[in-house]
């Protein structure tokens, strides 16, 4: 049987892709003040649309869940709308977009909304960084620890958001289980130190998790949700004391519950404690399994080939390159990012990067 290329098709869950080039979700902060999706926001979309599919940037599932001034939300019948003028424009151009769905916990400051202190597994602040403010940066506040009934109404939110993304159009939902935000501070050990249901064992620490993708589940179809993790990553002051034993427990139950996909988000992916915990995930998890995380085109082709993942999720290589899969395909030579345009407002550095003449 001959392997996989990254231009190979691949059946994800309810989806058939013509490739296995995915996007990246990529905060832009387009959105403005009002978190609605726009015709900017749609345009950027559609220009990518040639990739296997697109992951829409975190989604705020709380209308006080902000923590980039300009991130889009989908906690209202208003976002809904806006949304849907992206997800229009995304199929009208033959492709297939799913929204990833996110609460920032901790990574939020009440000045983004409007006075609510952050909240999360634990009582204890991000340390040694920032957050920009309406007022400029601010340390990361100390937030309020969850208590045990509050956790059902978390749940709801996710359930909430993946009906909305449905009703604005999204092919499916990726819950964000990474980078130091939410559901992460449950699941890793050095922020969550809770005891009851939600704290101590590894159990119960992915309990938060597992139930926002049942809710999900339940509104979507099992077909329709994937997962993100990123169980090395350190953003947001985070790491995990036995992150391989956390992802072989993941792995299984989303394994069980025939997830679309599972996505693990790599610090880099040529680091050997990175190649190791992706070989955790590809044991344990008999779905389909993308790769992110450092990759270009050679180790992207090189990792299908090798069967460590079915797909490869590419972040700054779309942001410049709106057709990333013909560049990859041709070999062509790829335009570089513009760092200082990633948060600005406008079409600078989001819609004005040149596609292949």
């Amino acid at each position: 049987m001959t392997a996989p290329t990254l231009f190979s098709p691949l059946t994800v869950g309810a989806l058939t892709l013509p490739n296995r080039v995915v996007m990246a979700p990529l905060t832009r902060a387009r959105a403005g003040t009002t978190h609605i999706a726009n015709a900017l926001i749609a345009e950027h979309y559609a220009q990518r649309a040639s990739a296997g599919l697109l992951i829409a940037e975190a989604t705020m599932a709380a209308a006080d869940g902000c923590a980039f001034t300009g991130e889009p939300g989908i906690f209202d019948d208003a976002c809904v709308a806006g949304w849907k003028q992206v997800t229009d424009a995304v199929h009208a151009a033959g492709g297939r977009i799913q929204l990833q769905i996110w609460h920032p916990g901790r990574a939020a400051h009440s000045s983004l909304n409007g006075g609510v202190q952050p909240v999360s597994s634990t009582d204890r602040p991000i340390r040694n960084d920032t957050i920009h403010t309406p007022t400029g940066p601010q340390p990361y506040e100390a937030p309020r620890r969850l208590r045990d009934d509050e956790i059902p109404g978390i749940v709801q939110l996710f359930a909430d958001a993946t009906r909305r993304a449905l009703a604005a159009g999204f092919d499916g939902v990726q819950v964000h289980g990474a980078h130091g935000y939410l559901i992460d501070q449950f699941l890793r050990d050095s922020v969550n130190d809770r005891t009851g249901p939600y704290g101590g064992s590894i159990e119960n620490r992915a309990r938060l998790l597992l139930e926002v993708v049942d809710a999900a589940i339940a509104v979507a179809g099992a077909d329709r949700v994937s997962v993100r993790l990123s169980p090395l990553v350190a953003f947001n002051d985070i790491a995990d004391s036995d992150p391989e034993a956390l992802v072989a427990h993941v792995a299984q139950q989303l394994s069980a519950r025939g997830i679309a996909f599972l996505e693990m988000r790599h610090a880099d992916q040529a680091l050997p404690a990175e190649a190791s915990i992706a070989r955790v995930a590809r044991e344990h998890f008999k779905g389909v399994l993308m790769l992110n995380g450092g990759f270009d085109g050679a180790s992207a082709a090189q990792a299908l080939a090798e069967g460590r993942g079915d797909a490869v999720v590419f972040g700054k290589a779309f942001l410049a390159n709106p057709d990333l899969p013909a560049r990859l395909q041709q070999g062509a030579p790829l335009n570089e990012v513009d760092f200082s345009t990633l948060y600005t407002p406008g079409p600078k550095g989001y819609t004005d990067y040149p596609a292949l003449a």
